[in-house]
């Protein structure tokens, strides 16, 4: 053990002369530490003496024995021999508990009068030491009872250091008065053999000694809420979804943060019926690194156990035994049914176990209420009541990356591809995918084709393409796809179609559990986190008449649903589509996916003359991008223009913003061929710059005169909405420019005011994603290195902001709080905490993400040079600049998804505006946004005087700041100043 001037290293206990000591079993204090066997302390004053004496018996030590030279040597107990140096020593012991028998501490304090000045160095190394870790002397005791220490060194107003925070104590250090740094760890060590045991429910740092039970180990009281923390059980279960790890980090974490146990059930139900080592506490490390991995750490099986009461009876059983009272199940409808099957039949359950003396009347005192809250954990995103489920869009991404690669071989060869999706009873994968891929077909079990005719409608659709000049055909089968007499329609069957009456080269590919693996995309990681999160706070909330709530999401916002009613009508859609009723089917599905379904058949059936407009009230419509390249941009394209085709409409491209078209009109007219392919493809097919239209708002008039444009769709961010207002702000001098006009907001840093969403911005944090995993993985290599890594956004925190959440960075700069030298300071003592707890374990790297226009003086590189420095070689820091690979290559399918409904959209407002015949009013200049739960339109001049910050480029409302504290809770970091 390593010295210091304050302590007298020993190899063995010097044993004190006189009768042989009565050492007792266990103290009569609740002892808070042991592990160590012999430590001797020096003291230089009598007052020092005694100080160190009271904080040992604070700690729980006896006082067992007591040598003073200064008293006659008569007694036998103060021999003057025992310790010729000392005139004044004390012996004290510690025996931890009765479940470490043979575990002790012996610790002997002796007075040597010193002219030292302990308590100057002490206050000394209080001041000068950030982290007191960094002393070389210290010694190491193992406790299980370190929230009790903190109870302890607040009531006697001692300093003290939790790591990594005082709401998830793993280790805690003080000082003694001798100066002496003392560890305190509830993590297993090398010097001790004990394990953690309940703290007696009577019993605490401060319990009256002369009370002999006070000393006595006894179960805690389940129904004293002041010593009963609240333990939350996480279940994952029916087939895995990327995200589940996600949902299960945050559970653990906010429940931690909260003040609440954590416990995970592995092997889904399973591990509930099983009990035992399939119940594990979770830890705040013990879930670290989690929100890059892919299906579900914690397992998932089916149980046909609990399915019967009897399995019930036991999952019951295990609960209360670990004293768990509320379970977040994340999984699919038939997962979230078993669950609230449970919750209904609990109080039954508990009744039964205490009748057949499986538990005590008082073991299941407080246990009366069982507290659900559903996540929905489900590929095939099928449940009612929520835009998307956790692993949805994951599953979506690698069935559009695949048909992304099969349409090059496809195009190759003049080939048709038929590519089977999973979906038994939903038809969203197939859907989804056929939209964002621009498939010819799609087969979902919603909407049925007629049992007679869909092979003359597939065939019809597919030949009208290939006429136009499409080289390839791409047709994409539900796994449940039927025809309306209910017959299976098969992806054999469709080639079958395809090779006979087409004569097409056709291959079929089924993508199978392809489509479960791999890591979360960004908006699943985002979802089950914020989701996970809000289950902790449901289940805080929660009351025994408060329904089990299912936690869902609409647009944009976070929704609670009774998890029942979600459950219901999610099998009412089976049952619909039993009964034919397709109608029926459609309206329980969320209204997101009957809008996806029109816009997919308004742009895959141009030549439908049923669609078409009377010629009187056909329009030609102008389409430009403006500002920086987004995902997505070519996607609202395509999308506009085939809707405007097919409604008889004429769509022009404006090339080159407002640039090209004051100096050159580069306009251009589109068809259908022009932008067949484009809604795969990133950038901008038509060109876009950031110049806006005072460049020349003559010219620009003129020309919208001169092709007499009767609407115009802006596609860009920031620079797009100040465009629209310009023109605007023009109407009353150019007549020409008095056409409705709308903006689709698309941007990277989604700083455009009047939505919460802009296109563009999921491509980009997929990118982020996938980098900062990268990274993470090259600082795992070293272990010991940390990240700094630059984000773009402007002014926007958003992408910094919603990166962080969804890479679990330790700490995240954005403009909307700026960098601050405390905060600095306190991150990097953060860090420094955050290494000495890794024991290796885990070799997840760590990220600070700072945006670019955080701080004028914090530079990315300079942050880097303070946490090198202040490291002091303990790790090392690096930066990494992901520059405009955030633009994203292939736009996610979010992004193409959204901008075609948003695109489709923005056409039916301008023909409805024209409708109107209010071609110049306010109302007519608007930007399309997502906010909160809705698909809103707001007026342009409105939101310029009233919601946005034009210096700083991003809206006065700025939502993604409430995500700032969720993410500093996550990562531990200490939330100063939020």
């Amino acid at each position: 053990m390593a010295s210091s001037p304050y302590i007298e290293p020993q190899s063995m206990p010097e044993p004190p002369a006189g009768p042989a000591l009565d050492l007792p079993s266990h103290t009569s204090t609740l002892s808070l530490v042991h592990g160590v066997s012999f430590l001797s302390l020096v003291a230089p004053t009598a007052a020092i003496y005694k100080q160190t004496l009271s904080f040992y018996l604070d700690l729980g030590f006896s006082e067992v024995l007591v040598y003073d030279r200064s008293t006659p040597p008569s007694s036998e107990l103060n021999r003057s021999d025992h310790c010729f140096d000392s005139t004044q020593e004390s012996w004290l012991y510690s025996s931890g508990s009765q479940a470490d028998e043979g575990e002790r501490v012996t610790l002997k304090l002796r007075l040597v009068p010193s002219s030292d000045d302990v308590s100057a160095a002490t206050d000394k190394l209080l001041k000068e030491e950030r982290d007191w870790r960094g002393q070389s002397a210290a010694f190491v005791f193992y406790t299980p009872y370190v929230d009790n220490l903190i109870q302890m060194f607040r009531s006697k107003k001692l300093l003290y250091q939790a790591l990594p925070s005082d709401s998830a104590p793993i280790e805690v250090y003080a000082h003694d008065p001798l100066g002496n740094l003392l560890g305190f760890t509830g993590k297993s060590n090398p010097f001790t053999s004990a394990r953690p045991i309940s703290l007696p429910a009577s019993s605490s740092p401060d319990a009256d000694s002369s009370d002999p039970a006070a000393s006595a180990p006894a179960p805690a009281d389940p129904s004293s809420d002041s010593t009963r923390r609240k333990k939350i059980g996480i279940i994952t279960s029916g087939g895995d979804a990327p995200g589940m790890n996600s949902a299960v980090r945050a559970v653990v974490r906010a429940a931690i943060h909260k003040g609440c146990d954590a416990f995970a059930i592995y092997e889904g139900y399973e591990g509930l019926v099983q009990g035992g080592h399939m119940m594990k506490q979770m830890k705040w490390e013990d879930v670290r690194g989690w929100l890059s991995e892919g299906g579900t750490l914690i397992g998932t099986a089916r149980c046909a156990a609990f399915r019967e009461r009897w399995g019930r009876l036991k999952a019951a059983k295990n609960m209360i035994v670990n004293g768990i009272d509320a379970l977040i199940v994340c999984g699919g409808d038939g997962s979230l049914t078993g669950a609230d099957l449970f919750r209904a039949e609990w109080p039954d359950l508990l009744k039964e176990l205490v009748d057949t003396n499986e538990l005590t009347p008082s073991q299941i005192e407080g246990y009366e209420h069982l507290t659900i809250v559903g996540l929905v954990g489900s590929i095939d995103n099928d449940m009612s009541s929520t835009d998307a489920t956790i692993g949805a869009y994951s599953s979506l991404s690698r069935i559009c990356q695949s048909v992304d690669f099969i349409d090059a071989t496809a195009y190759s060869h003049s080939r048709a591809f038929v590519v089977e999706v999973m979906g038994r009873h939903c038809g969203w994968l197939a859907l989804m995918a056929g939209i964002a891929t621009g498939a010819d077909y799609v087969f979902i079990p919603e909407q049925p084709p007629s049992a007679t005719g869909w092979g003359d409608e597939i065939c019809s659709v597919v030949s009208a393409h290939r006429k136009k000049g499409k080289r390839k055909t791409v047709v994409i089968v539900c796994e449940g796809a039927i025809d309306s007499d209910l017959n299976p329609i098969s992806a054999v069957d469709v080639k079958d179609l395809l090779v006979d009456r087409l004569g097409l080269d056709t291959r079929i590919t089924t993508l199978g559990h392809v489509q479960r693996g791999g890591s979360a995309v960004a908006f699943d990681r985002l979802i089950s986190t914020l989701q996970g999160y809000e289950a902790v706070e449901a289940v805080l909330d929660s009351t025994p008449e408060t329904p089990s709530p299912m936690i869902g999401i609409h647009e944009n916002k976070l929704v609670r649903t009774p998890l029942v009613d979600a459950v219901a009508l999610t099998k009412q859609v089976a049952t619909a589509i039993k009964a034919r009723d397709f109608n029926r089917a459609m309206s329980l599905r969320d209204a997101e996916f009957a809008e996806y379904l029109l816009a997919f058949k308004a742009i895959n059936h141009i030549d439908d003359e049923s669609l078409k407009l009377p010629e009187d009230k056909r329009l030609k419509i102008a389409i430009i991008n403006v500002g920086a390249p987004a995902g997505g941009m070519n996607a609202a394209t395509r999308a506009a223009t085939c809707y405007c085709l097919s409604r008889g409409h004429r769509a022009f491209a404006i090339h080159n913003g407002f640039t090209g078209l004051a100096r050159h009109g580069s306009v251009k007219e589109l068809n259908w061929l022009d932008v067949e392919n484009w809604a795969i493809r990133g950038g901008s097919e038509i060109g876009t710059n950031r110049n806006l239209p005072e460049v020349d708002l003559g010219m620009i008039a003129y020309y919208f005169q001169k092709f007499e444009f009767d609407g115009l769709m802006i596609v860009g961010g920031f620079e797009a909405f100040l465009s629209l207002s310009q023109l605007e702000q023009a109407r009353s001098l150019y007549p020409a420019l008095r056409i409705p006009m709308v903006c689709l907001p698309a941007t990277i840093s989604n700083n455009v005011p009047g939505t919460e969403y802009s296109v563009g911005s999921d491509t980009c944090l997929n990118a982020l994603v996938d980098y900062c995993d990268v990274i993470k993985q090259s600082a795992s290599a070293t272990r010991r290195r940390v990240f700094v890594v630059e984000v773009q956004g402007g002014k926007s925190g958003y992408v910094a902001t919603y990166a962080g959440l969804c890479v679990g960075a330790l700490a995240v700069y954005t403009p909307e709080r700026g960098i601050s030298l405390s905060q600095l300071e306190k991150d990097v003592k953060f860090l420094r905490e955050s290494y000495a707890n890794d024991q290796g374990q885990n070799r997840a790297g760590k990220l600070i993400l700072r945006n670019e226009k955080s701080s004028n003086v914090f530079s990315t590189e300079l942050i880097a040079d303070v946490i090198r420095e202040e490291a002091k070689g303990r790790f090392d820091a690096r930066t990494a600049n992901p520059g405009h690979v955030q633009q994203g290559g292939i736009p996610s399918p979010m992004d193409r998804l959204r901008a075609t409904r948003l695109a489709v959209k923005c056409m039916e407002f301008i023909e409805s505006a024209q409708a109107r015949d209010d071609r110049g009013a306010p109302d007519t200049a608007t930007v399309i946004g997502i906010t909160g739960a809705s698909v809103v339109y707001t007026g342009i001049r409105h939101l310029v005087e009233h919601e946005t910050e034009v210096e700083n480029r991003r809206p006065r409302r700025t939502f993604w700041t409430r995500m700032s504290k969720i993410s500093a809770i996550l990562s531990g970091r200490p939330d100063a100043e939020l």
